[in-house]
């Protein structure tokens, strides 16, 4: 090969940097060649975008592999499984017409326009017909066409064209429709078979899977009705569930976490274990709670406030219903109006149901002239607050529309303002460890650029930002950003923590607000030590979050088997027969002296049957007692376990209970 020939060859040659380090490839060369001999790798991160391995490379570019059990692969898998779901759909309903198919969390889902719902036995036709298309390796080919060809292409798929009108139109598309159509041209995936004929196409932005072999684990979940881009004005769709996993052993593990999960389900243990219902009278995501449920909400509540009053804070009480006006003030009504109830007419003026208690702690506030010796000012109470939550994502207790805050605020000087925010946040995490909760992560939620859904300078957002991320560092826990998740008024952390199965539930947060004690809303003020006035910053935080969401969350967190402090009953008298009863009944008379939730089944099953019952109610301690026990002055202990321990000493017995109920340990 001659000097020029090389030269040229040189010239042609494309340099990109791959995970970091420079490379030189030859002119064509596609993303797949760089990581062939990874199996793992089914798409490519080019310049920070997410790409095809099938796309060619450019000069000077930048590319990474992303590894089908990453968070990128996961979701690209999902998604092309869901492509998958849709052509067996069609194949076998022609009539059906395509909605918008994105991933979601651990699966994915894809809605049709169909004559008649989805039966279990449909679904189990397009899990076969999906194994079949997966079976055959098709590949999923991108082209790139415009507005006016794909409108040509799927005149037929009336939901695809009203994507398209609406790709120029943001934040109006449904939730995945940016799967569907992207943020600039169209693209269409077409599903090649082995022969290059075309089996089946989809608007999409893309990226997918190399071909459909590379789908390694799925299943269809359910079926249930969804309104066209989530508007209940709009037509009633049929949307089919899935999930998708890099290996048959992922997704075992994901059946049986589905299957603990429903083992676990708050609302039937609720109903099980005689805690709380949900009454049709009283209406949707309206919980009530029974004598058992209450002896939980209790204790919680007990607990919670006796902590409070240790930590500082003042207890205080606000009524439920406020006029108009103060909501307007505090920015809910401009800011977070579609979360509160209509107006109710009293007196000829308009009154609102509260959202929140902040508006009113801001009045008590300032009820008053305020010292900066009096601060921090932590003001606290059990305020019961009402949303207008969407009846599709009311969820048993987890998602209601009137529930209790333990809710705090405290004024402070912006000096004072880092120690009190790494004050709630221990106080906060010391109060999940007290509940059994002691594996969480921190979400950091700050403001992004949606001038129209914050308030405040930059300035003012900097500061706090910055005060909420070094205190949340400094706790040595994870910290997860959430760019765009602050409140209107100011940034916050919020605790996410792991239950007993590994799922996260957004717990307690801290808010930091610089905005309602401004002139402009609340004109909050204290004479500052040089007698000038100042204005406080006010920071939020609930422990809890609400009552009900975190009773839920224990509930399945302990599979309804509290720790004995939790227990409505902590332990039951068990009679081997009926003369063995006084003998109970006057253990129990002790046991309720020294605190103890006590009940005596003096019913008329057997004994046996008694131990069932009492086990199945998953109360912590069962009291056995025979004619040796009676004659020893002892009881026999039977666990929930099924362990039993026998000829236990009354004193004992009672010293044990007291002292598990104390120690606040599971049993």
């Amino acid at each position: 090969m001659g000097v020029a020939q090389l030269n040229k060859e040189i010239a042609m040659s494309l340099n990109v940097v791959v995970n970091g380090e420079s490379r030189v490839v030859d002119p064509g060369t596609k993303a797949w060649q760089l990581f062939s001999e990874t199996p793992d790798v089914i798409a490519a991160r080019i310049d920070g975008e997410l790409r095809d391995l099938a796309t060619d490379l450019a000069d000077g570019q930048s590319i990474e592999p992303v590894d089908i059990a990453s968070p990128d692969g996961l979701d690209i898998l999902r998604h092309s499984t869901a492509h998958v779901m849709a052509q067996a759909v069609q194949e076998l309903f022609p009539q059906a017409k395509l909605g918008i198919g994105p991933p979601i969390t651990d699966g994915f889902y894809y809605d049709f326009d169909v004559p008649e719902p989805f039966v279990p036995e449909d679904l189990e036709k397009i899990e076969t017909r999906m194994r079949k298309i997966v079976k055959e390796g098709q590949k999923f080919s991108r082209r790139e066409i415009d507005d006016d060809a794909a409108r040509a292409e799927l005149a037929d798929e009336p939901y695809k064209l009203e994507l398209i009108g609406l790709k120029s139109s943001a934040g109006d598309a449904a939730e995945g429709a940016s799967v569907e159509v992207g943020d600039g041209g169209l693209s269409i995936y077409d599903n090649l078979k082995r022969d290059g004929s075309l089996a089946w196409k989809d608007l999409c932005r893309g990226p997918h899977l190399p071909t459909t072999k590379r789908i390694p684990a799925f299943k269809l979940m359910r079926s249930a009705a969804a309104y066209w881009r989530g508007n209940e004005k709009n037509k009633q769709l049929q949307r089919v569930y899935g999930t998708a996993w890099p290996s048959k052993e992922a997704l075992e593990e994901h059946l049986h976490r589905i299957e603990e999960a429903q083992r676990r389900d708050h609302r039937r243990l609720g109903t099980e274990l005689d805690l709380y219902s949900f009454p049709d009278e009283i209406g949707s995501g309206l919980p009530v709670f029974h004598p058992k449920g209450g002896v939980i909400k209790r204790e919680m509540e007990d607990y919670v406030r006796r902590r409070h009053i240790e930590e500082g804070f003042e207890y205080v009480g606000t009524p439920h219903v406020s006029r108009e006006e103060l909501f307007y003030t505090s920015g809910h009504l401009p800011y977070y109006g579609e979360n509160m109830f209509p107006p109710l007419d009293l007196d000829g003026q308009p009154y609102r149901l509260k959202a929140m208690n902040c508006p009113m702690h801001n009045l008590i506030f300032r009820s008053r002239q305020r010292s900066y010796r009096e601060l921090p000012l932590r003001l606290f109470e059990f305020g019961h607050v009402y949303r207008n939550e969407k009846s599709g994502v009311i969820h048993g207790l987890t998602r209601v529309r009137g529930f209790a805050q333990d809710d705090s605020h405290s004024y402070v000087t912006p000096e004072q303002a880092p120690d009190e925010v790494a004050h709630l946040l221990n106080f906060m995490l010391s109060l999940l460890r007290d509940f059994g909760m002691d594996d969480y992560y921190l979400e950091l939620s700050t403001r992004d650029d949606r001038k129209d859904k914050f308030i405040g300078s930059d300035e003012e957002w900097a500061v706090a930002t910055k005060v909420l991320a070094d205190v949340a560092a400094a706790t040595g826990v994870e910290v997860v950003p959430d760019p765009g998740g602050a409140a209107y008024y100011g940034p916050k952390i919020s605790v996410q923590a792991r239950d007993a199965i590994g799922r996260t539930w957004q717990m307690g947060t801290v808010q930091y607000d610089f905005n309602m004690p401004s002139a402009e809303r609340f004109n909050l003020e204290y004479i500052a030590p040089d007698g000038s006035r100042q204005q406080p910053v006010m920071i939020h935080s609930a422990k809890f979050g609400s009552i009900e969401r975190f009773m839920g969350v224990l509930v399945e967190h302990y599979a309804g088997a509290f720790p004995p402090w939790l227990a409505p009953v902590q332990a039951v008298g068990i009679p081997v027969a009926e003369r063995h009863t006084e003998h109970l009944r006057a253990l129990g008379e002790r046991l309720r002296a020294a605190g103890i939730r006590f009940e005596l089944d003096e019913s008329d099953e057997r004994m046996q049957k008694k131990i069932r019952n009492a086990q199945t109610q998953k109360v912590p301690f069962m009291l056995l007692a025979g004619d040796n026990d009676v004659e020893g002055g002892a009881v026999s202990f039977r666990f929930r376990s099924g362990e039993q321990e026998n000829g236990v000493p009354l004193d004992d017995a009672v010293a044990r209970i007291v002292a598990a109920v104390e120690s606040r340990t599971q049993v």
